[in-house]
């Protein structure tokens, strides 16, 4: 398998050589040449089939060529240990929990996979590579946990300083050894744009080995296509296939999912959920794309005004918008109506989401104003008790501290705070 960069200005390259880069040097993202097919009696028999074995078949396609069976059986094996149950709602609306890994976020299984791959990949360097990442809340706590004493890797995050939620932010911040975290004065776009001036800038690449590890990295995104195919799994309409709707901020979840249903997963309709940072919402109604300053909101990890991998979806559908807003709605939620969904579902349902899933849940909801007959699933991507305080509004309930995340917060923060200022950071990578 190859990849092309989206900026169509970059040679192809295999699978090891796109997750050591992390993003093409005409600073386009790295996106398969073919789509894998799955047969039909895979899909058909996925029911009896475990998890591992699931993933190595959407997978296998993409790494083959690149590391012995054994070993990206091993890396699965690593990757998946946890649940990621389909919890039913209500008697048409499902809950997709993938917040059961180590750090309570989706975004642990794309980190742990990447990070495994990266190791693997780097064995035989004589020069350490540093994982350079932005993070609007989830990612840096994978990414770090993920990567964390890995021989060979320094991984630096940026993260928007007051933006993220005090458990995310002792996730990131509280590791230390190979883990450095950079709390900058700014937005998420402002970490992910002085993120990309690092990656382009000759003098620091002269210094650093740099790699990516947001959902830009294929080692990142690829293997979120896991989620959809255990969702189906369980899914018991197996004859009606599911509308999914994922909470989006840098759509890398999203453009997963519909990656998967291209290689022959049966979803009948994708929904990109978003709160306030509605460019996709726009778009699809206008046909023109155009990207907004980021606001903040409950639902902090989707505070992306210009999502980086929207290209990739473009790339799906061969910049066709027909086609495209054939396969996918998108609908903005407000912080009022994800607190007033919380509470709702929690006292009809009792049911706990977080603001994420709760973005998800609402638009899944307007999706069926249009479409009663049909059934659906939400990503419940992060656990609520990362954020105490919207789940407590809306409830009137605290949340219950698991006794590993009682003993996390009692850890010291350590992180260096930085202006918005690409000099500051070109200065820390540097030194």
């Amino acid at each position: 398998m190859k990849f092309f960069s989206t900026g169509r200005r970059s040679s192809t390259v295999d699978f090891k050589e796109a997750t050591i880069k992390g993003q093409a040097p005409d600073k386009g993202l790295y996106f398969p040449e073919v789509i894998p097919v799955l047969d039909n009696e895979f899909i058909r028999k996925i029911e009896s089939l475990p998890n591992e074995e699931i993933a190595f078949r959407v997978i296998r396609p993409y790494v083959e060529e690149v590391m012995p069976e054994e070993k990206l059986v091993q890396i699965i094996s690593e990757t998946i240990n946890f649940p990621i149950p389909l919890v039913p709602v209500t008697e048409t609306i499902f809950s997709l929990e993938l917040f059961q890994g180590p750090t309570l976020a989706f975004k642990d299984v794309g980190a742990r996979f990447m990070s495994r791959c990266l190791g693997y990949f780097m064995k035989g360097y004589d020069k350490k590579v540093t994982v350079l990442v932005a993070t609007s809340g989830d990612t840096g706590g994978a990414v770090a946990n993920g990567f964390y004493e890995t021989e060979g890797v320094e991984v630096i995050i940026l993260y928007p300083s007051g933006k993220v939620s005090p458990v995310q932010e002792k996730q990131l911040t509280t590791l230390g050894g190979n883990i450095h975290a950079l709390e900058v004065k700014g937005t998420f776009d402002d970490c992910q744009q002085m993120v990309k001036k690092a990656f382009a800038d000759e003098e620091i690449n002269k210094k650093r080995f740099l790699t990516s590890a947001n959902s830009i990295n294929v080692a990142r995104w690829l293997p979120q296509q896991f989620y959809y195919f255990f969702a189906y799994k369980q899914w018991p309409y197996k004859k009606d296939p599911p509308v999914i709707s994922v909470p989006s901020g840098n759509f890398g979840n999203i453009c997963a999912g519909i990656l998967a249903q291209k290689s022959g997963l049966p979803v009948r309709h994708f929904i990109a959920a978003c709160n306030a940072n509605d460019v996709v919402s726009d778009y699809l109604l206008s046909g023109v794309f155009k990207s907004k300053d980021a606001v903040a909101t409950l639902s902090n990890a989707m505070d992306v005004g210009n999502p980086s991998n929207f290209v990739r979806i473009l790339e799906i559908f061969h910049h066709h918008f027909p086609d495209l807003k054939a396969q996918l709605s998108s609908f903005a939620v407000s912080d009022e109506a994800t607190l007033a969904a919380i509470g709702e579902v929690y006292a009809s349902h009792d049911y706990l989401m977080d603001p994420h899933g709760a973005v998800g849940y609402v638009s899944l909801q307007k999706y069926f104003t249009g479409h009663p007959s049909e059934k659906g699933i939400f990503l419940e991507t992060a656990h609520p008790v990362k954020f105490p305080r919207a789940v407590e509004n809306a409830t009137g309930r605290e949340t219950e501290i698991p006794s590993a995340l009682a003993e996390l917060m009692k850890k010291e923060k350590k992180s260096i705070l930085i202006d918005n200022d690409f000099d500051q950071l070109k200065e820390y990578l540097l030194y």
